[in-house]
């Protein structure tokens, strides 16, 4: 059977989901051209309850069962890619965080505006992580995301949530002989490898009915890799110029100090000279890209030395405490202190001094488009009604 689109469920031990999953989407999508494909990697009776309720379903349900999970969570999605050939490919997870509801929205916005991507996003407006188990859990997603679109700024200038498990993607826009999937997040890896044009929905991440989340330190270390592995290219130039910076800024405090200047004024010299000088070598190696996206020449320069300054203020405190407190030489404590701000710097200039402006909008509606489902439909769709 040729379908126009393909729900790719990856599941790994979410038999108690499967029954209420499959019953959802079967309400929503239409079986005459939709698939529900299950790739599975679990130790439990989830493919024996996707049999089940595949008996069930108007909607054809199809499962491959991976014996061996290469690239865990986004190995199985590329698994799914290549084992089907629908014109829409729609992702999500198995644990019912995902309301199925929205599916159909997904399809009808990327149809609507000709995007590559549609992204079910938590952080557009109107929608929600309020689903993710505790505070630590949220903190941790958003720090994620915000290193993320730091180090991709220009491909995710459209994607307020690279992090999320639940999109749409045209089979046309995506080339899995280029994916190298890994870990959990494979939106991030499809955006970063080429330039798509995306579009977002809003969602509230539902909590989960049954099973445990998968997240873990061990998926933390891989994101951490996958990133490392996408992308180093801005963020090591960027660190060149520290580096570069930070040899500068000991050897001025080194000379200053040998000559019996205050080792305090030393450091404060030595932060101001480094601070000017480091901005103009980041405007031409780093951000130049990215300087004309928000802000004028001077805004960029005053908010780069304001908030160097600051930081340089803060660390001083510290840094009298090693030396006061600890056998530590006081230019080697510098040192300290200088690599302990730097991904903060990062992090700092590429989400708000160089961060690029947004090209489309959140949830486009176009007035030749087919009609989209009732205001109705879509806040069932976005709060994720159980019905």
């Amino acid at each position: 059977m040729t379908t126009t689109t393909t729900i790719i469920v990856p599941t790994f031990n979410e038999a108690p989901n499967v029954g209420e999953l499959v019953r959802r989407l079967d309400a929503v999508a239409d079986p005459r051209d939709t698939e529900i494909l299950f790739v599975d990697d679990s130790s439990d009776d989830t493919p024996d309850r996707v049999r089940a309720a595949a008996e069930t379903s108007r909607v054809p349900v199809r499962l491959i069962h991976r014996d061996e999970p290469d690239g865990g969570l986004s190995g199985a999605v590329v698994r799914g890619i290549r084992e089907s050939d629908s014109e829409w490919f729609v992702v999500m997870d198995g644990d019912l965080q995902h309301p199925p509801e929205l599916v159909p929205i997904l399809l009808e916005t990327g149809r609507a505006t000709g995007a590559d991507v549609v992204v079910a996003s938590r952080h557009a407006q109107g929608g929600s992580s309020e689903g993710l188990s505790n505070w630590v859990r949220r903190a941790v997603s958003s720090g994620s995301i915000l290193l993320t679109r730091s180090m991709f700024p220009s491909r995710l200038r459209n994607c307020s949530d690279p992090m999320t498990g639940y999109f749409a993607v045209r089979r046309a826009s995506v080339d899995t002989a280029e994916l190298q999937p890994r870990g959990f997040k494979i939106l991030l890896e499809i955006l970063a490898r080429k330039r798509m044009s995306v579009v977002e929905e809003p969602f509230v991440f539902a909590e989960r009915i049954a099973g445990e989340s998968k997240a873990d330190l061990r998926q933390g270390l891989r994101f951490l890799h996958q990133l490392a592995s996408l992308r180093f290219g801005r963020m090591s130039r960027f660190a060149v110029i520290g580096g570069f910076g930070a040899v500068l800024n000991l050897a001025i405090m080194a000379a200053l100090v040998a000559v019996s200047v205050n080792y305090v004024i030393a450091a404060i010299v030595a932060a101001a000279v480094t601070i000017v000088m480091n901005f103009f070598l980041q405007e031409r190696f780093v951000f130049r890209d990215l300087r004309h996206e928000r802000h004028a020449f001077w805004t960029r320069f005053s908010a780069s030395v304001g908030f160097n300054s600051l930081e340089a203020a803060v660390r001083l405190p510290f840094l009298a405490l090693l030396v006061a407190f600890t056998p530590i030489p006081s230019v080697v404590a510098q040192a300290v202190t200088l690599a302990a701000a730097f991904v903060l710097r990062f992090l700092f200039h590429s989400s708000f001094i160089y961060r690029p402006r947004r090209t489309t909008p959140v949830s486009p509606l176009i007035a030749e488009a087919a009609p989209l489902p009732t205001q109705s439909g879509r806040e069932a769709a976005i709060g994720g009604s159980m019905n």
